[in-house]
């Protein structure tokens, strides 16, 4: 029987693909639970069950797993965040109570599962120049992001109209320190008390007394 070659491809690429998700999932057990700098190339190959040419071919290297681990996670808190601003009445929200919602949205996203927070937010920490330029580029992200929702806030006349980016780019910084530092906690802090710690710290760096934002 002949076989197409679209067939044979689409064989390869469905092979590639199954791949690649075992060896994030593994990525994520082993990164999450036991801890990057404890976890070899082989002992990752091992419990995807791959070959470690797969893992060369596929992501480069274990640092690669762990970037691309970070982008599924942290794409999802910034997906969570941009969803909860654009629903029905989020316009008319006290700033308090937008940021509230954002935060919350995006943290119960990336902290579900408590492996993804703490590779997000700690293991990717000090692994090497090109992680932590990985890192930047998504802080670097968020900045804009946040910048934006500060100008629309500004326009509101919620807050002063001035080039908040700076404020931001520090709050941003914190932001993830905090959720590090939650990360590495042997009593894991509730979702809600996350939430409400970071929104005021929000608008404390916004310059905002903290009305109730519940």
């Amino acid at each position: 029987m002949d076989v197409s070659v679209d067939q044979v491809t689409g064989t390869i690429d469905l092979a590639r693909t199954r791949a690649r998700g075992q060896l994030l999932e593994a990525g994520l057990e082993l990164f999450g639970v036991y801890g990057y700098a404890q976890t070899s190339e082989q002992a990752l190959c091992e419990v995807a069950g791959v070959p470690e040419e797969v893992l060369w071919e596929e992501f480069g290297s274990r640092e690669g797993v762990l970037m691309a681990i970070h982008n599924r996670v942290t794409t999802k808190g910034l997906r969570a965040s941009e969803q909860a601003l654009l629903s029905e009445g989020m316009d008319d929200c006290p700033l308090a109570m937008r940021f509230r919602r954002l935060f919350d949205a995006y943290v119960y996203a990336v902290t579900r599962d408590l492996r993804e927070a703490r590779v997000t937010f700690v293991e990717v920490l000090g692994v090497s120049p090109a992680v932590d330029e990985h890192c930047k580029r998504w802080k670097d992200l968020w900045t804009d992001f946040l910048t934006g929702e500060a100008e629309r806030a500004a326009v509101r006349g919620e807050v002063e109209d001035r080039d908040h980016r700076v404020v931001v780019l520090v709050m941003v910084g914190t932001v993830h320190e905090l959720m590090a530092h939650h990360s590495r906690r042997a009593r894991r802090a509730r979702p809600e008390e996350v939430s409400q710690e970071l929104t005021t710290l929000g608008l404390e760096m916004m310059g905002i007394a903290k009305p109730n934002a519940e």
